[in-house]
């Protein structure tokens, strides 16, 4: 695991298309036992070398009921974004993750991890990409339906404080949905 970890944070393959240059982010160990499968790191988290070390942090760790502590031992989270390098700003928020990342990593991340009993899709692009055919219309109907894709995967949206409108829209999410997440982090951890 550690050679592939250093193959990835070496990566160069979108360096053209990358405003910052490449800066892969990833965290995992054989024995991660919740993967959390996000969209890509942040201005923030490029500039300090550390994935959810913001607002969006601190919302998911509020979210999954665990410390810093917890979030940040790669025993209990892998940490495996759809693109690993900042991919620059957009009219509204970041710019989509890079599509090279996933194709080119991720199937050899997870033939390395041996103990993963919970995977988070953070987000609609984790979701477009690991449920395929299976999603629901949009990422709110995932959310909603999360028991449809257990025990595999466990849609949330990206903790993102561009998304605090959608989660005052949808307030059964944190009020129905978060405390079964805790519960099941708990569990693992």
């Amino acid at each position: 695991m550690q050679k592939l970890l250093s193959e990835i944070r070496n990566c160069e393959v979108c360096k053209a298309h990358l405003p910052l240059g490449p800066r892969p982010i990833i965290a995992a160990a054989e024995n991660s036992r919740i993967v959390l499968v996000s969209q890509a790191p942040g201005r923030k988290a490029h500039a300090q070398n550390k994935a959810y070390d913001d607002p969006s942090g601190r919302k998911l760790r509020e979210w999954l009921g665990v410390t810093e502590e917890q979030f940040y031992n790669p025993d209990n989270f892998a940490i495996l974004p759809m693109g690993f390098c900042y991919p620059g700003r957009g009219k509204t928020g970041d710019m989509p993750p890079r599509p090279e990342c996933a194709p080119l990593w991720h199937d050899l991340v997870w033939q390395n991890l041996k103990h993963v009993r919970l995977t988070l899709l953070i987000g609609k692009y984790a979701q477009d990409q690991y449920l395929g055919t299976t999603a629901k219309k949009n990422l709110t109907e995932n959310v909603r339906n999360y028991t449809a894709f257990l025990p595999d995967y466990f849609p949330i949206p990206h903790p993102s404080p561009v998304n605090r409108f959608w989660t005052l829209k949808n307030l059964w999410f944190e009020e129905d949905i978060v405390p079964e997440l805790r519960k099941r982090v708990s569990e693992l951890l």
